[in-house]
């Protein structure tokens, strides 16, 4: 007897591989910071000057929130010759949320204008959503709330050189939580 050959198509087929399970991934918790424009437009190169203008610090003395993803953290670092950034606080948060935002169509912002653009009680538990993460700025952006604010110069002026990063004794760079204390001055 002639045995019958066999075809690719007549063996049998064997059940898909399934990948091992992976591990649920943790998101770290996401800060809000603030970063600040410090120096001037006056010698900036054209791709930092690119990157403070997609940042929204266009000008000296603004101060953007910016949620701290990688892209964001990489556009910093860009432009780390010209700005400082740290960690914003809620009572910073709430201080320049109230003092320095001009929402459009409102003089000032207020508990009445966050209830009605943002259905959110108060100033105060918009702060804290922030801080969070749980409102994106572009909702912000789309109720009238800009996320960039105009400030001062610093009271008492800057207390160290204005072109070298914090570690190395100046103003410019990642801060920390001490941003704080120069927006302080700021507002």
């Amino acid at each position: 007897m002639a045995e019958k050959k066999r075809r690719p198509s007549d063996r049998k087929k064997k059940p898909p591989r399934r990948a091992p399970k992976e591990p649920p991934k943790i998101t770290p918790k996401v800060k809000c910071i603030v970063a600040v424009r410090l120096r001037g437009e006056a010698g900036v190169p054209r791709d930092v000057e690119a990157t403070l203008n997609m940042l929204g610090l266009k000008r000296k003395h603004c101060a953007v929130l910016i949620y701290d993803r990688p892209d964001s953290l990489g556009m910093l670092r860009t432009a780390k010759d010209y700005v400082t950034w740290g960690e914003a606080d809620m009572e910073i948060l709430c201080a320049l949320l109230e003092k320095r935002c001009r929402p459009r169509g409102a003089d000032r912002l207020s508990d009445k204008y966050v209830k009605e653009k943002l259905q959110v009680t108060s100033i105060k538990r918009l702060v804290e959503a922030i801080d969070r993460a749980e409102i994106p700025l572009s909702r912000l952006r789309e109720a009238g709330i800009p996320r960039i604010f105009h400030l001062h110069p610093p009271k008492g002026g800057f207390k160290r050189a204005l072109k070298r990063p914090f570690q190395d004794r100046g103003e410019l760079g990642d801060r920390g939580p001490e941003i704080t204390a120069l927006i302080s001055r700021m507002i």
